[in-house]
């Protein structure tokens, strides 16, 4: 893959470091996403993953370091303002999230009420909710609560939800955790098609290998708080190393 130094990143953290009491959890972790590409992160559980990206959505302040969203920086950020940046970005949560007392259409329409101010719509709500969920194959479901879909299609519909306020990026957190592989499998290609579609910038924070190998561009191995190795899935599956070598055995 070629050296991107010349672009600007979209997003970039800067020696971001975040402590609980003892614990340090982040330490010094640094990160750059480019325009249209798939950034994927590898940690194990405890090594920083979850609260690099509350750090990253302003949902818990880190003790030092940067972070940069189209130049934003977003500790200066006052709370409207940081809303407003929040509609640039598409968080798909583990496990999908949904509000199970709304249906899948208050779900998707839920984003929009909130952000109406700086929203600017130029259809109706009625014809964004439709579209987003045509984007990722369930226009059938449209008034069905969540208790009656499937876990691959509640991940769908999360992942529409995401997408309702067309942002400029998005972040998957383990976006096929807790599905079978075939529909695992069904959600990665579909990640594949929405980045295409949407142009969209993505960090995708995962465990599955198979969806580390097919979505992509560049990866970074989290390991005690901090980059331990960057670089392409052919180029860190090769690797001798043995830290490096832990996360592509099966």
């Amino acid at each position: 893959m070629k050296k991107k130094q010349h672009i600007q990143p979209v997003l970039e953290i800067k020696n971001l470091n975040k402590s609980f009491g003892n614990n340090h959890v982040l330490k010094g972790f640094n990160l750059k996403l480019y325009e249209g590409e798939n950034l994927v992160i590898m940690g194990k559980s405890g090594s920083g993953k979850s609260v690099m990206i509350k750090c990253l959505v302003g949902l818990m302040a880190a003790d030092s370091g940067s972070i940069k969203i189209h130049d934003y920086e977003i500790a200066s950020l006052g709370r409207k303002e940081l809303d407003v940046l929040r509609t640039e970005i598409g968080f798909l949560f583990q496990g999908s999230a949904l509000y199970d007392s709304m249906t899948v259409r208050e779900n998707l329409e839920f984003p929009l009420r909130r952000h109406v101010d700086e929203f600017k719509k130029d259809k109706d709500t009625d014809v964004l909710v439709k579209e987003a969920l045509e984007n990722v194959g369930l226009a059938n479901a449209i008034d069905l609560m969540p208790s009656e879909l499937s876990g691959g299609m509640q991940r769908r519909v999360a992942l529409a939800r995401a997408l309702i306020l067309k942002p400029k990026i998005i972040l998957y957190d383990e976006p096929t955790t807790g599905l079978d592989p075939i529909t695992a499998k069904e959600i990665i290609q579909l990640m594949r098609t929405i980045q295409k579609q949407y142009k969209t910038s993505s960090l995708i924070i995962t465990h599955d290998v198979d969806c580390a190998r097919v979505i992509s561009n560049r990866m970074i191995l989290l390991v005690d708080g901090t980059n331990y190795v960057e670089g392409t899935f052919d180029e860190l599956s090769k690797s001798k190393d043995p830290q490096v070598q832990a996360f592509f055995k099966n």
